[in-house]
């Protein structure tokens, strides 16, 4: 699916041993040598505000070489997330990973569903949209540890590597980095819980 004109971004934990686990830094890999890397995204979350924190997120001005706030995650309890901001954009985290309606995947009745048995079926995607309503989703590979993302006509968009750590983004995706880059960590969180 990837392909080697696609960007790549390496997530990397904090070294803070007090560090909570959404606290991480996104660097665009630029080159082949080991040290030729770009710091473009700081995710750092905190514990003051909702019950869960809040995770703000930063992306690097590429004209001014800063570091400006362009998100926010909020956390209803220590492990959900509720709500996401891009910029000004309010989002729920539910928008942001939809299940595909249950009775079209599998053919049962709506009456005969319940939350429980959809829990149990654990669909293979989480949809979300972007921009003027574009669908997009992200899948679970087929080694049922990396996940893909495609748009509505199946075409390749992205892929997240979970052993290296790395999101690989078609360059036509580009507008919508900010959009991948935090889906792929909400679904990389949920799944790491059991919760897809």
């Amino acid at each position: 699916m990837a392909a080697e004109t696609d960007m790549v971004f390496r997530f990397v934990n904090s070294t803070d041993a007090n560090a909570n686990t959404r606290t991480f830094r996104v660097y665009q890999v630029i080159g082949t040598a080991a040290h030729e890397e770009l710091e473009l995204y700081k995710f750092s979350h905190s514990m003051t505000g909702p019950s869960g924190g809040t995770t703000t997120y930063q992306r690097k001005n590429m004209n001014s070489l800063i570091f400006e706030t362009v998100g926010q995650i909020s956390w209803s309890s220590n492990t959900i997330a509720s709500t996401v901001y891009f910029g000004l954009e309010e989002v729920s985290v539910k928008d942001l990973r939809k299940v595909k309606n249950a009775t079209s995947q599998w053919g049962i009745l709506p009456e005969v569903i319940s939350p429980l048995l959809i829990h149990f079926m654990n669909p293979s995607s989480r949809r979300f949209k972007s921009g003027v309503g574009a669908g997009y989703k992200w899948k679970i590979s087929e080694n049922r540890t990396d996940l893909y993302c495609i748009d509505s006509q199946d075409k390749y968009i992205a892929s997240w590597s979970n052993h290296e750590k790395i999101l690989r983004v078609t360059p036509r995706a580009s507008a919508m980095l900010d959009r991948l880059v935090v889906t792929c960590f909400l679904n990389v969180w949920f799944k790491r819980l059991g919760r897809w």
